[in-house]
């Protein structure tokens, strides 16, 4: 289902080497906006340290991110040292077409990690790549989102009951 995300954590910590072999995925499309950093541009602890792993483990790594605010993630590329796209207008294809192109991997391999369903799962699924939902960092999110999260929250209980019945 477009909505479904193929894989749910809590963190992106806690995706691991062992799930991308598992998965076969050889690349990670990255979000920012509670994914990599909170509402107050905060990068969590451990962020720097599991993507310096999946290098080590030649995991390639993107950031595509809708915001329009540069600087935000441009400072997120230059702490994690990964090449980024902003204003991505996500859920459309063409960044995440961008992105593939310049990992030159097969959509199959490439996993698509971030917190809202709407933009960053049904982009992943529109373009046949592994879609990995993670929980917010943080419980505050700019005005659109915060519309989007009661909706979003009715879909993620409705994957969650699909996923213990199979």
């Amino acid at each position: 289902m477009l909505l479904y995300p193929k894989a749910y954590f809590d963190s992106v910590k806690d995706i691991s080497i062992e799930f991308l072999q598992q998965n076969n995925l050889k690349g990670l499309i990255l979000d920012v906006d509670n994914t990599l950093i909170d509402y107050y541009r905060k990068m969590p602890d451990g962020i720097v340290e599991w993507v310096d792993k999946l290098k080590k483990e030649n995991i390639q790594l993107y950031i595509l991110s809708n915001t329009n605010k540069k600087d935000k993630v441009e400072n997120v590329s230059n702490k994690l040292n990964i090449k980024y796209i902003n204003f991505a207008k996500k859920p459309f294809k063409s960044g995440f077409l961008k992105v593939k192109q310049k990992m030159n991997l097969e959509n199959k391999n490439i996993g698509v990690v971030g917190d809202q369903i709407m933009t960053d799962i049904i982009g992943a699924n529109r373009c046949k790549m592994f879609p990995i939902l993670v929980k917010p960092i943080d419980k505050k999110d700019i005005g659109i989102t915060m519309i989007k999260r009661p909706l979003e929250k009715i879909v993620i209980n409705k994957y969650l009951s699909y996923i213990k019945k199979n």
